[in-house]
């Protein structure tokens, strides 16, 4: 019996081996880690997202986008979860939309180009 778990010198739980995650999982945890990129970028983890220090609108614009295609090519593996994913990408192109001083046409933006026209 072989154990498909590394245990990490630092006292970190045990690893699990990547060919051991079912691919719903790891989609799902690269949806989530998109979300958080772009919000930061967006400034939203700031009360004042306006004055944030971390806000980069170029950069958010590339995580929203990747966030779309991932989302959108993923949706029927997803199941219940591919919902709540829309949901908060919907929040996110919104998001950039509010921040941007000007926003882009309806369907120009952020992964607009896999998710059509974000109102």
């Amino acid at each position: 019996m072989t154990d498909s778990t590394t245990s990490l010198s630092d006292g970190a739980p045990p690893a699990r081996d990547l060919a051991d995650i079912p691919a719903v999982e790891v989609i799902s945890r690269a949806a989530v880690m998109l979300m958080s990129a772009a919000a930061e970028k967006l400034g939203l983890s700031c009360p004042d997202p306006d004055a944030s220090e971390r806000r980069d609108l170029d950069e958010a614009r590339r995580l929203i986008t990747a966030l779309a295609g991932l989302v959108t090519a993923s949706a029927q593996y997803l199941g219940p979860h591919a919902g709540p994913m829309r949901d908060g990408l919907k929040s996110l192109q919104l998001a950039f939309r509010e921040a941007s001083s000007a926003p882009d046409e309806p369907g120009q933006g952020p992964g607009e180009k896999y998710t059509g026209p974000v109102q």
